[in-house]
């Protein structure tokens, strides 16, 4: 089950990962406006989704790749809470939705810290 639980969840990355260069314009609009160089941000959040994945399955970076994405979920936060404050940015998303994403946040926190 262990192991199936780690492949998920690199799958769950990989796919967000490429998300960010498929789809860029859904993860610009909830990127607060007070960063600057919002298509970098994309772009690296969008990358080290990928890397991590793949960290994540190579048992020599697992464990660094598993401390990755609990930063990275950490560096993230303040997005979902603006796309919640934006009530979904047109992406028409139940608010309930966007709330249960926050704590959500810290299950996928919990999940990624078993593998540190």
């Amino acid at each position: 089950m262990t192991t199936i639980s780690l492949y998920l969840m690199a799958l769950l990355y990989l796919a967000a990962g490429i998300m960010h260069f498929r789809y860029p314009k859904l993860y610009l609009k909830i990127i607060p406006p007070f960063f600057k160089y919002k298509e970098w941000i994309n772009w690296i959040s969008g990358a080290a989704e990928i890397i991590l994945a793949i960290g994540l399955i190579i048992p020599a970076t697992q464990t660094m790749a598993a401390w990755g994405i609990i930063a990275l979920l950490i560096a993230v936060f303040p997005a979902n809470v603006y796309h919640l404050q934006l009530g979904g940015a047109g992406m028409k998303i139940p608010k309930w939705v966007l709330w249960l994403r926050l704590p959500l946040q810290c299950v996928l926190i919990a999940w990624a810290y078993m593998y540190t």
